[in-house]
């Protein structure tokens, strides 16, 4: 056990955002996402939602600043999910500088495309619908 470390984030999760560099993408899919047919790498977080998630992991995954949407979600059809409001929420609040330009939508297999490709993906037991979301990872940047 650690100090300041949330128990959501497992051990194999947490090396994997460790092994990540500047521009490498992680995805976090819903229960209803492929992400054991696509990823490189596959966490999975059965029984815990994406919010949830995002909030734990955000407090030591930097988004990258050096893009204008650092985060991304699959188009639902036109319509705007109520977990996307959850989700910006807890972006805004641990990075609010990377995401000021918002999300960046794609359409669905063109989603499907850019989250084959990303480093390692997260499988969830998120129920909401269209709530995947891919992660650009920055860089940290230490004041002292």
């Amino acid at each position: 056990m650690l100090k300041g470390i949330p128990s959501i984030l497992s051990p194999d999760l947490l090396k994997i955002i460790m092994e990540m560099g500047h521009g490498n993408e992680l995805v976090i899919g819903d229960g209803n996402f492929p992400s054991a047919a696509w990823s490189k790498k596959l966490v999975r977080l059965d029984g815990h939602g994406i919010p949830e998630i995002l909030d734990a992991l955000l407090k030591f995954f930097p988004l990258d600043t050096f893009v204008a949407h650092p985060a991304v979600l699959m188009d639902a059809a036109g319509t705007t999910p109520p977990v996307w409001e959850q989700y910006r929420k807890v972006i805004e609040r641990h990075e609010a500088e990377a995401f000021a330009k918002g999300f960046e939508t794609m359409e669905r297999f063109a989603f499907y495309d850019r989250a084959k490709e990303a480093y390692a993906h997260v499988a969830t037991g998120e129920r909401a619908l269209y709530a995947n979301i891919i992660l650009k990872k920055g860089v940290v940047i230490e004041t002292d």
